[in-house]
């Protein structure tokens, strides 16, 4: 799988994807990432990437075109065709691109992200995702992506902090990435009661047994295989209704 990552600061990907699971992810070869600078197909001989508002406001927007051009590029990068001019517009055509390719927008007006989009996306060929900035792209761009992504209700400076945690979010769902099953058993991955409903993980524990009064679970410690599970899915619900209580309302 390949994720290019459209951006005006490149440098911010630097030491997040270096370590870990990720790094480990490219070594395999289960994963490339790509940095694609939007400036580089900024206008004119400041490569300007923005402009003013129409229309009045604050800060400045994102030029649609400039845009418009890095995502052909990454497009064309993975396909082998021949890199474009970045001085260039390209037509937003689909032709001999693979249907396994994805082009996200990260942006707080867009649809949550969670764990079934992370789960889709591990099954791509190719993901892009662009990183807005400033107050925004310019709307048009809408015709040129497939769907816009938040990682929650609040406003950032820009999209490369929620770019790295979407990607780490898919990288650890490739096949090969983790030992098998080592995502069958986590939060958002458990189901519940009802079919729709997925609970949050149950409580682990390690050694010592007991810490300043506190002990492990006697359940725990006992060997049957059979109250553990029981345990650990009865724990998943108590956390999940405490918690996140919303999860089984959405599954009503």
């Amino acid at each position: 799988m390949k994720i290019s990552i459209l951006t005006l600061f490149p440098e911010m990907f630097v030491g997040p994807f270096d370590h870990s699971i990720v790094k480990r992810a490219q070594e395999k070869g289960a994963i490339e990432i790509e940095l694609i600078n939007i400036r580089d197909f900024g206008v004119g001989s400041h490569k300007m990437v923005d402009d003013t508002p129409y229309g009045g406001g604050v800060g400045m927007v994102l030029k649609v075109d400039v845009v418009h051009q890095a995502i052909e590029y990454a497009k064309q990068r993975h396909s082998g065709k021949r890199e474009p001019s970045a001085s260039r517009i390209l037509s937003n055509t689909d032709s001999g691109q693979a249907r396994m390719t994805r082009v996200v927008l990260m942006s707080a007006t867009g649809t949550p992200f969670e764990q079934p989009t992370a789960k889709a996306y591990a099954s791509l060929d190719h993901l892009i995702l662009i990183c807005g900035h400033y107050e925004g792209i310019d709307a048009r761009i809408g015709a040129y992506i497939d769907e816009e992504v938040s990682i929650g209700d609040f406003v950032l400076t820009g999209g490369e902090i929620p770019t790295m945690l979407i990607t780490d979010a898919v990288t650890r769902l490739i096949p090969g990435v983790l030992p098998q099953g080592a995502t069958d058993n986590e939060s958002f991955s458990l189901s519940g009661e009802k079919e729709t409903e997925t609970y949050l993980e149950y409580p682990h524990y390690t050694k010592p047994a007991a810490y300043n009064g506190m002990e492990v679970p006697e359940v725990l410690r006992g060997g049957n295989h059979k109250e553990i599970a029981a345990w650990k899915k009865e724990q998943s619900r108590l956390i999940t209704k405490t918690v996140r209580p919303d999860l089984l309302k959405k599954a009503e």
